[in-house]
């Protein structure tokens, strides 16, 4: 579909930007050094994780309210990228606290939780892929995805309930005037080319998915007329 290529064409050239931006143009941080420049992808694949999940959660809401086909392929699609951003978050973070904890991994609070809300939707996706009933599966799939969210606003604010090795939220502060000119960049670079990919990823992922049911309809319709 155009709509597919032409975002796959903008993501690709600002991925290639927000690249060199981070790796090349952004300066070392005081502290960590180039070990820094991870934070400019960390932290844009966890906030389109939070992305990915709410689209699921408001699409599996509707869906219970409103059954439609459209929206379930929408709500698995994005659960399905919110779990690979996810992952890589949980990636990146693992190499970054190797380097400045000294260990791959620590049942710290917001690590805890993230891991929990990996395992939360990788449960989903078992859901959609066990259950041979597709009617029963998307409806427990979307019973999932809605309770699952839950667990988003817990991993975003793990680091103010609990004392945690986690540095505090950072958001607001990072996408404000406590970083150079030159992170911010790098920063808001990283935002728009991962929300790019996230469109992408979802536009193609649906499209997957409706050529898919379209061939499941045909192959129906093809046993039902030689069934009579």
């Amino acid at each position: 579909p155009l709509d597919v290529i032409l975002v796959g064409a903008a993501t690709f050239v600002v991925m290639l930007t927000a690249l060199v931006t981070a790796l090349l143009a952004s300066p070392a941080e005081r502290v960590e050094g180039d070990l820094f420049r991870i934070f400019y992808f960390h932290l844009p694949l966890a906030l389109l994780t939070y992305l990915a999940f709410f689209v699921t959660f408001i699409a599996s809401i509707v869906f219970l309210l409103r059954p439609n086909e459209a929206l379930d392929r929408v709500a698995l699609a994005s659960a399905e990228i919110g779990l690979l951003f996810c992952t890589l978050v949980l990636a990146t973070g693992s190499i970054w606290g190797r380097s400045v904890w000294g260990v791959w991994w620590t049942w710290d609070a917001r690590l805890t939780s993230t891991l929990v809300l990996w395992f939360i939707y990788l449960g989903y996706l078992m859901i959609r892929s066990y259950i041979e009933d597709r009617g029963r599966a998307a409806r427990y799939a979307a019973i999932l995805g809605i309770v699952g969210f839950l667990d988003v606003p817990i991993v975003q604010f793990s680091v103010t309930w609990w004392r945690t090795i986690h540095p505090q939220s950072t958001v607001t502060a990072s996408l404000g005037q406590s970083l150079p000119a030159g992170m911010q960049w790098a920063l808001l670079s990283g935002m728009l080319a991962f929300t790019l990919l996230y469109v992408e990823l979802l536009l193609l992922r649906v499209w997957v998915e409706t050529l898919r049911d379209r061939q499941r309809a045909l192959a129906e319709r093809l046993l039902d007329a030689e069934g009579q």
